[in-house]
């Protein structure tokens, strides 16, 4: 959550503040109705522009290079072709070996248990929204560093927003309840009703992988 000062171009007056990678967010209003989750920046400028920028540190990219010299292999599976995207620079190529044999997720998790790997979990960042009961328990048990950091970045967000947001009227979380992550008993499953990762509705191919 990277605060920005306006320059003035666009619908914020020069000197305003606002936040920056905006992820899918869930908000009580006031009157207490929750509202669906909001904003779907996450994907670009949490995975791509990061991803980005490393290859072009590592393999030295130039300025405004449109030779593309870079082969960035993306493990899509078959069964989620939808989400493949074509590289949006110029210098980069993308490849997905796994749709090149169509290889779906149920053979690579075959594939990691026939040769005695863990079975792996879903492939997304620890902040996530779209987790649901199970991911955040597992997460709880398995991963419990990765745990705290989800609960002290759903605490900061909050407060984010009512640093820099005057406007904001409602009051934000990671979790579709509407509660901070470390006051619900995911033991017993509460909140059934927490949104299931969609592959198909994530928007930049990236997610998952």
């Amino acid at each position: 959550m990277e605060v920005q000062i306006s320059k003035g171009k666009g619908s914020k007056p020069e000197g305003a503040e606002y936040l920056l990678s905006i992820i899918p967010m869930f908000g009580r209003m006031p009157n207490g109705d929750v509202v669906g989750a909001i904003g779907r920046k996450c994907t670009a400028d949490y995975k791509i522009k990061p991803i980005h920028k490393f290859i072009k540190d590592l393999c030295k990219i130039k300025r405004g290079q449109k030779e593309a010299t870079v082969t960035q292999w993306i493990g899509i599976s078959w069964d989620e072709i939808q989400r493949a995207k074509d590289s949006r620079v110029k210098w980069c190529y993308h490849r997905h070996p796994l749709l090149e044999t169509k290889i779906n997720r149920a053979q690579c998790i075959d594939w990691m248990l026939k040769h005695d790997y863990p079975m792996p979990p879903r492939s997304a960042c620890y902040f996530c929204p779209f987790h649901d009961n199970n991911e955040w328990r597992r997460m709880r048990d398995d991963d419990p560093v990765h745990f705290q950091k989800a609960i002290d970045f759903d605490k900061k967000l909050r407060q984010k927003f009512i640093d820099h947001d005057k406007f904001m009227k409602m009051k934000v979380y990671l979790h579709r309840s509407c509660k901070p992550l470390d006051e619900i008993d995911f033991d017993n499953d509460e909140d059934k009703g927490q949104q299931v990762w969609d592959f198909n509705a994530e928007c930049e191919g990236m997610c998952g992988v």
